[in-house]
């Protein structure tokens, strides 16, 4: 079975050898050049799209009005682009027309430099029409051509030189920057499908680029209009006792830096752990607190969760993680019931993993999670997550009419259960009789 990289190279020999020019294009180009596997191959041809599918005639026209062909084989899939110059964007993302051309206008339509190359994949050589192998070598993001032309055809873009400047450890080019500083209120335009997806990707870079990646879409503008439940967070004192660190900000900053590979709920939950700090400050015997943030930040979260149009399971990760993030502080104080109830949440190991950050980012250690992961690891399934000994049919069958109070007394029960107080079935209706007569004598 082909990978990716034998398809895209059969394809540019196969439209090659019926006469049209065929290159690799775009980030697949950057990648190699900086010896980093690509995440994906493109193909960009002097092929119109009828001419591609009438050698693919399977292939998928999903975007053939703008020159895209997607060639498959079996479950590897190559886009295949006719080089094209586009014109107009009255939307702020899609071209309004387009027209074939050749490949050095191709690249001039490009959003930056170092993604607008060719790649010749039989000999290696290099296409470049507008410097972008130069940039590469000055570790530059630079707009192709005119900066506001570029970011007025997709906004996006400007969030877009964030997240490579911060993936690849570039700068960002002086005007380009500027540019973004003046264009930066416009992003609020693009959809929230679009901008989750470029955060995820910034928010599970490398952990020094997700730093990177915030501090730069903080200082041109971006994060103010994007995210400024974060934004809120600059300058925002915390007791130098607790948080040497700094302001909650740079302790944001800091958690996120040291998660280990974390999910994009991981991430983003840990971006906006303390967004509720600003609401909620208040000085009290000589120094901040902030009773109750955690409140107060899963709505906020919850908030930028619909925003960004993400799903109703990710929503419930991220408030989750939100809300339960000092919950772990004295886990050793915490009944037995408790705790297993915890372990057995299925996102406990990503709530573990944001307390350990949450430490580290204050200065503090990983010793508590790691005596906290000690004592998860050592408990089976079984014993973290036992099958009831009493269900509602047994509350049933023992003479009680099925109502609001069968909860807590399930509840109650299982909580016995899973300290060791009823080790039996037996014993474990006694109690639920003892809980049900306290309730409701005779």
């Amino acid at each position: 079975m082909s990978t990716q990289k034998q398809l895209a190279e059969s394809i540019i020999h196969r439209l090659r050898g019926a006469g049209h020019e065929a290159l690799l294009a775009g980030g697949c180009v950057r990648d190699l050049l900086l010896a980093r596997p690509p995440k994906d191959y493109d193909v960009a041809t002097g092929a119109r799209p009828d001419e591609v599918l009438a050698l693919y005639p399977k292939a998928l026209t999903v975007g053939a009005a703008f020159g895209v062909v997607v060639v498959v084989e079996g479950p590897v899939q190559v886009e295949v682009a006719t080089f094209r110059a586009e014109q107009g964007y009255a939307d702020g993302r899609r071209p309004d027309a387009v027209r074939f051309t050749d490949a050095r206008e191709d690249a001039r339509r490009r959003d930056f430099t170092i993604n607008a190359m060719f790649l010749d994949p039989a000999d290696g050589k290099v296409v470049d029409h507008v410097g972008g192998r130069e940039d590469l070598g000055a570790r530059l993001i630079r707009a192709v051509g005119d900066p506001r032309g570029r970011f007025a055809e997709d906004h996006l873009r400007m969030l877009r030189a964030v997240r490579f400047a911060a993936e690849l450890g570039f700068e960002i080019e002086a005007a380009t920057a500027e540019t973004i500083r003046e264009l930066a209120p416009s992003v609020a335009s693009v959809s929230g499908e679009r901008v989750r997806e470029e955060l995820a990707r910034l928010l599970t870079a490398p952990p020094a680029g997700r730093r990177r990646g915030l501090e730069l879409a903080c200082e041109l503008g971006l994060l103010a209009v994007l995210l400024p439940e974060v934004e809120h967070l600059r300058d925002e004192p915390q007791p130098p006792a607790v948080h040497p660190e700094g302001d909650v900000f740079r302790h944001t900053l800091l958690g996120l830096e040291h998660l280990r590979e974390p999910t994009f709920e991981l991430a983003l939950a840990a971006l906006l752990h303390d967004v509720g700090k600003p609401a909620t400050a208040r000085m009290r015997e000589g120094r901040v607190t902030f009773y109750h943030h955690q409140r107060v930040g899963e709505d906020a979260a919850r908030a930028v969760c619909e925003r960004l149009r993400m799903s109703t399971s990710q929503t419930r990760r991220v408030t989750w993680l939100v809300a339960r993030h000092m919950m772990l502080i004295n886990f050793d104080e915490m009944r037995e019931a408790t705790l297993k109830r915890l372990f057995a949440e299925e996102g406990f190991e990503e709530l573990a993993e944001l307390w350990r950050a949450d430490c580290l980012a204050s200065g503090g250690s990983a010793e508590g999670y790691e005596a906290l992961m000690a004592r998860y690891r050592a408990m089976s399934a079984e014993e973290v997550r036992p099958a009831p000994l009493v269900t509602g049919h047994d509350l049933i069958a023992m003479g009680l009419a099925p109502g609001p109070r069968f909860a807590d007394i399930l509840r109650q029960v299982y909580d016995a259960q899973l300290e060791g107080r009823a080790g039996t079935k037996e014993e474990a209706l006694a109690l639920a009789r003892r809980i049900a007569d306290e309730r409701c004598p005779p």
